[in-house]
């Protein structure tokens, strides 16, 4: 569309008009088509054309042929969209819903004829052992006197370098834990650790 200058102003879309000659019925026809869209007469004129340019289309006799073939064809193609969900639908009713509803109808029969609740059974619950307060493995009272007396030295040792222990809080840095201890007695001690 052209630009048109007026009184400094620049409008865009508008030109120069021209006038064409019509039918008074046709014009007055046209006239309250183009009011349904709320736009001047050329806005709906020129979509109109814009319109039949788009879409290919004759307006005096094969537009509409075309439009009603390709509404047919679509209408065609959503037949044979339906006809195969429908397919579907059945063989799952078919496959699936039918079996299963039988065999719920067969044990429900059942269940019926039966006429009677199944009776549980009574849950069966281990008897408590009691032989655990009876010694099993017994260790010869030497043996046990022999390993008290380890554990009591073992103690001793283990208290002894609890008290060689010292707390160091240097000027810089975390404060660290000294142990006061011979190297002969670091090394005894790791060799009875073995």
């Amino acid at each position: 569309m052209e630009k048109q200058s007026t009184n400094g102003r620049t409008r865009k879309g508008t030109g120069g008009y021209s006038n064409i000659t019509v039918k008074k019925e046709t014009a007055t026809r046209f006239r309250s088509y183009s009011k349904r869209f709320n736009k001047s007469h050329s806005e709906v004129l020129d979509g109109m054309i814009q319109y039949f340019k788009d879409n290919n289309l004759d307006p005096f006799g094969e537009g509409t042929k075309i439009i009603l073939d390709s509404i047919k064809e679509l209408e065609r193609q959503m037949m044979k969209k339906f006809d195969r969900l429908i397919a579907i639908i059945k063989n799952i009713e078919k496959t699936s819903i039918r079996p299963t509803y039988e065999m719920v109808l067969i044990l429900y029969e059942a269940y019926v004829e039966d006429g009677r609740k199944q009776r549980r059974e009574p849950v069966k619950i281990q008897e408590e052992r009691r032989d655990f307060l009876e010694p099993r493995n017994t260790v010869p009272k030497v043996e046990h006197d022999r390993m008290l007396q380890e554990f009591k030295d073992y103690k001793k040792r283990c208290n002894k370098m609890l008290n060689s222990v010292e707390k160091v809080e240097p000027m810089m840095g975390k404060p660290y834990l000294k142990i006061n201890m011979g190297i002969e007695d670091f090394e005894s001690l790791k060799h009875q650790l073995r």
